[in-house]
């Protein structure tokens, strides 16, 4: 069970629930050791006097200011403390604003929060369902580890997520710091409407479990492989940039490579879904032989007209049980249009509102 970070309140008006704050996330990263050339001796940081050279017990340590060469104004760290600002602990929401008129540079780490204590729960999932259904963020600010953060509380499916937003004097204006920008007349005619038909080739639904870590991969590999004393395989060097004079010629590889892949993969699911009738056939078949008791009489299949007036919910309950390649199978014997771009939700809700209706009409 994950230990909050931080717990407080958070007020909206008058209402406030008490809530604890977790991360998140997790880091990945494979961690080393520094150790000196030739030995497994450790090499350890100290925190030592640049003009003597001892080391410095952390109890001695202040923090100084530079105000001119050599000059420091002294500040203790009791007296930061006791300047820190919101010292109550609470999250106290003054606006609630649209979440896309936030642009995404703002944005910096994100903390699940949590009703600290079943009591609270009521409270939380009205505040969660608030903001849900009128896709706002509620701004505020809070002080945790004696640092002060503006920070936008959102919805998600059953949870609120905190995530910390930088302030607007640490947010660069890139037309002032980026040495070049395109004028907004580089991405126009052909060139453009070849790079929106490469996008929409590539385009898919959002899942995060199909992208890994490869650099993290490629790490852990090395060192079993070093371990194992064989020897490592050298990374492919990058593409070299592309030539503005072969800019079309570029685009019409990648849309016909693209669309290659594509098609190759649906390809792919259809021979899945093809395959899928004669698995289920099989496991049939040998789930019959061993059946120990008679099998009870089916009953009658529902006519069309029953179909649609119960609208396919009991269709709909057996089609959540079969694979996207059992789906597609069943979408290609009824001919359901658009099926070869449908993900498996959408398969699921065409196949049962067509309640076993086949429509010809081509994919």
């Amino acid at each position: 069970m994950a230990r909050a970070i931080w717990t407080g309140v958070i007020t909206f008006g008058l209402v406030t629930v008490p809530v604890g704050l977790y991360t998140s996330t997790e880091d990945h990263t494979v961690h080393f050791h520094q150790l000196q050339r030739g030995t497994s001796d450790r090499i350890r940081n100290k925190r030592v006097n640049e003009r003597t050279g001892d080391e410095v017990d952390t109890s001695d340590i202040v923090k100084g200011y530079e105000i001119d060469e050599g000059q420091y104004v002294v500040v203790e760290p009791d007296e930061l403390d006791e300047i820190a600002p919101g010292r109550s602990r609470a999250v106290d929401i003054t606006d609630f604003v649209d979440l896309d008129r936030i642009e995404p540079v703002y944005f910096g780490r994100t903390y699940y929060v949590a009703p600290r204590g079943k009591e609270y729960t009521k409270i939380y999932e009205l505040l969660r369902a608030a903001l849900a259904e009128a896709n706002k963020v509620g701004i505020a600010t809070f002080v945790m580890r004696n640092k002060q953060y503006l920070t936008a509380l959102r919805a998600e499916d059953k949870v609120l997520v905190l995530q910390t937003l930088h302030w607007a004097d640490e947010v660069r204006d890139p037309r002032k710091e980026l040495p070049e920008l395109p004028s907004g007349r580089a991405a126009r005619g052909k060139e453009l409407d070849m790079a929106l038909q490469l996008v929409d080739a590539l385009s898919s639904d959002w899942e995060p479990s199909r992208y890994r870590d490869t650099y993290q991969e490629k790490v852990r590999e090395l060192v079993r492989a070093k371990a194992e004393g064989q020897e490592i395989a050298v990374a492919e060097e990058p593409p070299q940039a592309t030539n503005v004079i072969d800019l079309m010629q570029v685009l019409e590889g990648s849309l016909q490579a693209a669309r290659s892949g594509r098609d190759g993969k649906e390809q792919a699911d259809e021979r899945k879904a093809k395959a899928a009738p004669r698995k289920l056939a099989a496991r049939s078949s040998a789930a019959s032989k061993t059946a120990k008791t008679p099998a009870r009489k089916a009953p009658p299949k529902k006519t069309e007209t029953a179909r649609a007036r119960t609208g396919g919910a009991g269709d709909r309950r057996e089609l959540q049980k079969l694979s996207k390649a059992e789906l597609y199978q069943r979408a290609t014997e009824q001919d359901l249009p658009g099926r070869s771009k449908m993900s498996r939700e959408e398969l699921v809700d065409a196949l049962a509102r067509s309640g076993g209706r086949g429509k010809k009409t081509a994919a």
